[in-house]
């Protein structure tokens, strides 16, 4: 029963582990010089659009000016960018089922004892847990205001929360490491 115990906590200690990464990748236009932009603002309608609660997209709002302030940016009534948002969630159910015990069985050609996980006459049983999770993916887009096109887009994908006291801090950690990406290092050739 130790055993089990001891699985059950290393299997939930490695989701919990798994839980609090975010996945990020980035985009740009290639042809834009990033360095002219100094000032942001958000894009309306695009950010209306965004199928989340008013409450979420307020600390997405907060999270997105905090980082871009720290890069130097400005919010302004008239920016050279304009910030737009779309979410999306699926949810994943998560089964797991292991079993054990030890016993005799059938042998090779016949009756005879074997020693093996289970078993007619053994003892163990089969062990079910079910989980669920909710991954989410924010994707941030900056326009040029000027131009009104797409010129970065980053996006973070992980698993959200539903505990209200902890909301803030995933959103600050899914919007840090996406807007870590921007602006873009050019690779050089």
């Amino acid at each position: 029963m130790k055993t089990i115990k001891l699985l059950s906590l290393l299997f939930i200690t490695a989701v919990a582990a798994s839980c609090s990464s975010v996945r990020v990748a980035s985009d740009y236009d290639d042809s834009v010089d990033f360095t002219r932009f100094k000032t942001y603002g958000y894009l309306k309608d695009g950010v209306d659009k965004a199928e989340i609660s008013d409450l979420d997209k307020k600390r997405i709002f907060r999270a997105i000016d905090a980082e871009l302030q720290k890069k130097g940016f400005t919010k302004s009534d008239k920016p050279d960018v304009l910030v737009n948002i779309f979410t999306k969630a699926t949810k994943d159910v998560n089964v797991n089922n292991w079993g054990g015990g030890y016993g005799m069985g059938f042998g090779y050609g016949g009756w005879g004892p074997g020693w093996g996980w289970g078993g007619p006459w053994g003892w163990g049983g089969n062990y079910t847990s079910v989980s669920t999770s909710t991954e989410g993916t924010l994707y941030i887009d900056l326009i040029d205001a000027t131009k009104k096109e797409l010129v970065w887009q980053g996006v973070g994908s992980g698993v959200l929360t539903q505990d209200r006291n902890k909301k803030q801090d995933r959103i600050n950690e899914f919007v840090a490491k996406i807007i870590a990406e921007f602006p873009p290092q050019k690779e050089s050739k």
